[in-house]
């Protein structure tokens, strides 16, 4: 999985890359974890939760996404590693995604973070093919 991110002013930009949109968002996912633990693949995967959302465009669906995985984390008190994404629709359908994530509760002594995300925002969003391959970015709010 590829995955960067990048600075913006007070905030963090995540970017994720892929064959398909769905990698890409996986690697933003990714990209979003690793403000939280220094390698997400590290994560070990006791807790499996499921999630669904839906959105006009690949844009929008992104911030969805990234915005139910910070929920999540935050009201669960969780860190995820492993996501796997399945994205439909599209054309005179939205787009929906739905998403099995992996990860365990967070532990201070395990999980060394430099910010707390807050957010994921429409600032910087894109999601479409560069080349060979898909990027999905956004700047979070940190």
């Amino acid at each position: 999985m590829d995955f960067e991110q990048f600075e913006h002013g007070a905030d963090v930009g995540v970017r994720g890359f892929g064959a398909t949109p769905a990698e890409a968002f996986e690697g933003a996912a990714q990209a979003l974890f690793a403000l939280l633990v220094e390698e997400p693949s590290r994560v070990r995967a006791r807790v499996e939760e499921q999630l669904q959302v839906e959105a006009a465009d690949l844009e929008e669906l992104l911030v969805a996404f990234l915005n139910e995985l910070i929920s999540l984390a935050d009201t669960r008190r969780l860190v995820f590693g492993r996501f796997q994404i399945e994205i439909s629709g599209g054309f005179s359908k939205p787009f929906r995604l739905t998403a099995r994530v992996q990860g365990e509760p967070f532990d201070p002594e395990r999980h060394e973070f430099t910010v707390v995300p807050k957010g994921a925002t429409y600032t910087a969003l894109r999601v479409a093919r560069d080349g060979e391959r898909w990027v999905a970015q956004c700047v979070v709010d940190v």
